[in-house]
């Protein structure tokens, strides 16, 4: 990471929505260790990823207030005086917002919104840095997948997240509210969700393969995919914080390595150094939402921000399931 944004961050009073989550407890780690006074802002609904465990190191240096980004009156508040704020709160599930479309909507559009209105009416000169998803694209019309890429999401999540992200852009456009979007793709490392597929399906075959279960991967295995070590989400998350150049700018995260899911769990069962996996078929509900192919073409936040993954997938593979023998008890 470029080390002339660091000093910008020490002292810097933080926000961090969905901060006791899997991105959000990361990057709370690093901005402790940056100097930065940082409050983070979780609901700790079961299935949304929040846990206690996910700042057990930092837990005395950061302020937690359990409370929902849909309170309106919690957000006017505690966007106050804020300098920062990492807008990471969301409902994740593909599948969940297909079943339950209205709490997607409350929870990934309306609640958007809300913080947007407090920062504006309460924390005019705040950044905002949006945590949008590479989903929004649906399914590719070509690769790699650039920011000009038409959006057609496949799920309600989708829907919400772009509509999510572009009154992010909105406001910065309108209000001067300087805001930004990361679209993330497959984001995997320390402290996600592994109990099931909710937040990303690797922490659900990391989980089985631990258990001594077999790896499912659904399909033929041969769709294609890109991933991003939490650490590099993270550098992205600062830099566009840090940087003008990123007001009122959608971005890309991507990787320079590309892989099928087949390799994939071949890989992670030699690094592992045990285990198997099975092909089986999609389930019903999930194959008309399934977006085949993807990888993205960062180039824009690399020419823009100077960011590039730094972490290899082997390497990110090998410290996340080190970190899960170590703390299964905390995760399952």
């Amino acid at each position: 990471m470029d080390v002339r944004f660091l000093h910008q961050f020490d002292g810097a009073r933080v926000l961090i929505t969905g901060g006791l989550g899997f991105v959000g407890s990361n990057l709370a780690q690093r901005l402790v260790t940056l100097g930065a006074d940082v409050t983070l802002v979780d609901s700790l609904i079961p299935e949304y990823g929040g846990n206690q465990r996910n700042i057990a190191e930092i837990a005395g240096r950061v302020r937690v207030n359990i409370a929902d980004v849909r309170d309106e009156y919690s957000m006017n508040h505690l966007v106050q005086d804020k300098q920062y704020l990492f807008n990471l709160a969301g409902q994740t599930s593909h599948m969940d917002s297909m079943r339950d479309p209205y709490t997607d909507l409350e929870i990934n559009c309306r609640a958007q919104l809300s913080i947007l209105e407090a920062c504006r009416k309460h924390s005019p000169t705040i950044k905002l840095v949006y945590a949008s998803t590479r989903q929004i694209y649906g399914k590719p019309d070509y690769l790699p997948v650039d920011e000009r890429h038409l959006l057609h999401p496949t799920d309600v999540n989708g829907i919400n997240k772009m509509a999510g992200e572009w009154y992010h852009i909105l406001y910065n456009n309108v209000y001067g509210l300087r805001a930004c979007a990361l679209r993330l793709t497959n984001t995997y490392g320390p402290r996600m969700r592994v109990k099931d597929a909710r937040q990303t399906f690797l922490g659900i075959w990391i989980k089985r393969l631990l258990d001594e279960e077999p790896v499912q991967v659904w399909g033929d295995g041969r769709q294609i995919r890109d991933f991003t070590y939490v650490d590099d989400c993270v550098d992205a998350l600062l830099m566009a914080a840090a940087a003008d150049e990123a007001n009122g700018q959608i971005f890309n995260l991507g990787s320079d390595e590309t892989i099928n899911l087949r390799d994939l769990a071949a890989l992670l069962i030699e690094i592992n150094g045990a285990g198997r996996y099975e092909i089986i078929p999609y389930p019903a509900d999930r194959k008309p939402i399934d977006i085949g192919d993807y990888y993205g073409d960062y180039r824009l936040i690399r020419g823009r921000l100077g960011w590039q993954p730094q972490i290899r997938l082997r390497e990110g593979l090998a410290r996340t399931l080190e970190f899960y023998r170590a703390n299964r008890d905390y995760y399952w």
